[in-house]
């Protein structure tokens, strides 16, 4: 076998053998649950909204969630992943701008969502939610691992499923309802201990 041929095998084989490797590299650990004050996501989500007198409405999509030190970034965007709107929040101000360019401020983010789509979504206890976090006037109820199951708060009910056993792994599926009025599903796809 001519030199040149063996070379570019060798090479060939090498190449290979080093794509494998990285292809089956393990993810970096991520902190257990517990743990968690800031955080990254990147999620499916499925709304259907019913209100009386109102024909049910449904939008579905992907959303970029950036969660530091009390503000929130959240990109909406439709199944093929153009952007609809972006959501700033931070306490006493939030700001909505749409694809199509129109800006809207409030001093909360309740209030601006339901002043532009006519839905409050929880946005302000959705960072703790996430995490299986409750305030006082919650109830959490826990699997056999320990993890978060269901949380009941502020008229809302969030359900929990997990990819995993571990006892501090994070959801990858959050079913949030507000009795027939709100029904939210995510399916997240990648948590970001660090945004």
């Amino acid at each position: 076998m001519p030199l040149l041929r063996r070379l570019s095998w060798v090479a060939a084989l090498a190449a290979t053998v080093l794509l494998s490797a990285c292809s089956t590299l393990p993810r970096p650990a991520l902190p257990e649950r517990t743990a968690w004050q800031d955080f990254a996501l990147t999620a499916r989500f499925a709304l259907t909204s019913r209100q009386p007198g109102e024909a049910e409405q449904k939008a579905g999509g992907r959303l970029d969630w950036r969660h530091q030190n009390d503000g929130d970034e959240i990109l909406i965007a439709n199944p093929i992943g153009i952007g609809l709107a972006r959501l700033d929040s931070r306490p006493g101000e939030a700001r909505l701008e749409t694809g199509d360019g129109r800006r809207f401020v409030a001093d909360d983010p309740e209030q601006l969502l339901f002043d532009v789509l006519g839905q409050a979504l929880p946005v302000r206890q959705l960072p703790r939610w996430l995490l299986g976090r409750t305030s006082a006037d919650g109830q959490l109820q826990r699997d056999p691992q320990g993890r978060p199951s269901r949380l009941e708060e502020a008229g809302w009910r969030i359900d929990y499923s997990y990819d995993d056993e571990a006892p501090g792994s994070l959801p990858s599926r959050l079913h949030l309802r507000q009795g027939e009025h709100i029904d939210l599903r995510l399916r997240i796809e990648e948590w970001k201990s660090a945004p």
